[in-house]
């Protein structure tokens, strides 16, 4: 009896939980796309995530002001700097970084919306369960809204959506992630940055896409 008792509370779920706030795998690679309301900002890129190193590389396509080009950026939290890479010309931009590292996680404050099956139920390997927040970050000078879903298992980033005073709502989509960094060489600055001499810090709008991670 004691058994069948246990089977049924499994299966009706007696012993589910409640989502907690998470934090997402330390070492991640994959792709994202991201866009503004506005219609100005648009971008997609190839990432690799080193929280262990609070480490991060981008390698994007960028849209800003019907301008398009392209952006290959290395940023070094723990020794504050950030190289923007130019792989074509052999050239290296060495600049501050002043933004905290940020780990991909769900804020302890943050408010659960609730648990969604994206795609269908009905079968395996139709959906993805994943869980709903929604609080406020402190983004630079402004306090911005955020809507973010991860997966309901492993904590990974699906989507993330920020409300910020100069873009609005800004959409960013992960896709193609992978658990682990497939090239640990793209997290390390290539040889031709090594003479690099540091630039003073400029305010751009990019920065407002870096302190999103």
């Amino acid at each position: 009896m004691r058994v069948l008792t246990v089977f049924v509370c499994l299966t009706a779920g007696c012993f589910a939980q409640k989502p907690q706030p998470c934090t997402s795998p330390p070492l991640l690679t994959g792709s994202l796309s991201l866009g503004s309301a506005d219609e100005k900002l648009g971008a997609y890129a190839k990432f690799n995530y080193d929280a262990l190193r609070e480490r991060i590389r981008l390698s994007e396509f960028r849209s800003y002001k019907n301008k398009t080009f392209q952006f290959d950026v290395l940023l070094l939290y723990k020794e504050g700097v950030m190289y923007e890479i130019d792989k074509t010309n052999q050239a290296c931009t060495k600049k501050p970084l002043s933004v905290d590292f940020n780990p991909l996680a769900i804020p302890t404050n943050a408010s659960l919306l609730g648990p969604a099956m994206l795609g269908s139920s009905s079968g395996p390997g139709n959906g993805l369960l994943v869980n709903t927040w929604v609080g406020k970050l402190q983004i630079k000078k402004e306090m911005a809204k955020y809507v973010t879903a991860v997966t309901g298992i492993e904590c990974i980033p699906v989507t993330t959506l920020f409300h910020t005073n100069t873009h609005g709502w800004v959409v960013t989509n992960f896709f193609n992630n992978v658990l682990g960094i497939t090239d640990p060489e793209l997290l390390i600055p290539p040889p031709f940055c090594e003479d690099a001499q540091l630039e003073e810090e400029d305010e751009r709008d990019a920065a407002n896409f870096f302190s999103l991670f």
